[in-house]
């Protein structure tokens, strides 16, 4: 594993556990871990050992969001002080090229890693969750928490908007009434009613988050092709936003022609009928079939 400074990562069980490191700072959130974050993403997808990935914090906080150390001009990307460094979208003229890349979110860069990911992805929320904090774990598929953990969506609160791709997913997961309620508000809540508002899966003991999201993990994978996870994470993520079920009915139907042919299918099918435990030899990094072209650009969306 490389040295990382804001972040670090663990393989075990077949379990990639991601753990952000900065507990002296709440593990705020910086430009270095988000290039480490997206770094150990690309870590976990290259390793055909990792069948899931989860993420959680160190200390008593998850993210307490951005690292206002910039003070006023933290969020001023034109100032300088922002997470890029790809150079001003200012034109000469004093207008802005809002096509550049360096007005792109930071925050929003790595959610989008997450959302393609070719492994289950597990937030695991130990304790304050809160701006970005939150919003980087929408796209992971299933989110943990702490019975101590505290969530915010607070950007209004700042004098921004919501970042990290969130107004895609927010009310995909919990609804636009309830997502337009956390984010106008920007009031702090607790566990409880994430719960209820159905931004998380279930709570647990502080001393027990962690087990519980790798015996999920365990439990989402053990059985389970990897290749064949891999597609259906993006299937259903990706049709979300199909606009007709007859997009779903051509996806799925490529995803059928290739996988109905593979080792795999042979070796899940004689498995079963031989009642024992299938052993899949194709693998995520080698044998992922391309037929949609957010498999070949990972930045489409």
């Amino acid at each position: 594993m490389p040295d990382f400074n804001a972040i670090t990562t663990d393989v075990s069980d077949g379990i990639f556990t991601l753990t952000l490191s900065r507990p002296d700072r709440l593990n705020a959130f910086t430009v270095g871990m988000m290039r480490e974050m997206i770094a150990a993403f690309d870590l976990a997808d290259a390793d055909d050992a990792v069948r899931a990935v989860i993420v959680t914090g160190a200390g008593r906080a998850f993210c307490a969001g951005a690292d206002l150390g910039a003070g006023g001009a933290t969020f001023d990307y034109a100032s300088g002080e922002g997470w890029n460094d790809v150079g001003s979208p200012i034109r000469e003229d004093g207008s802005v090229d809002y096509s550049h890349p360096g007005v792109r979110d930071g925050g929003g860069m790595l959610s989008l890693r997450i959302f393609n990911c070719r492994k289950p992805v597990i937030g695991a929320i130990n304790g304050p969750a809160v701006g970005i904090g939150v919003t980087m774990t929408l796209p992971m598929d299933f989110r943990l928490a702490s019975d101590a953990a505290r969530f915010g969506f607070v950007f209004a609160r700042r004098g921004i908007v919501p970042e990290t791709a969130s107004s895609w997913f927010l009310p995909r997961l919990v609804g636009i009434g309830q997502a337009l309620e956390w984010c106008y508000s920007g009031r702090v809540f607790n566990a409880e009613e994430a719960l209820s508002g159905g931004l998380v899966r279930s709570l647990h003991a502080p001393e027990d988050l962690l087990p519980a999201a790798r015996a999920f993990a365990q439990e989402l994978t053990a059985e389970s092709a990897p290749v064949s996870i891999a597609l259906t994470r993006q299937m259903m993520w990706r049709m979300l936003g199909a606009g007709h079920p007859m997009e779903a009915h051509r996806l799925d139907s490529r995803a059928i022609w290739s996988r109905g042919a593979s080792a795999d299918a042979k070796e899940g099918v004689s498995s079963f009928l031989e009642k024992r435990a299938a052993s899949y030899p194709d693998k995520v990094s080698t044998d992922t079939p391309h037929f949609a072209p957010w498999m070949d650009d990972p930045d489409y969306g």
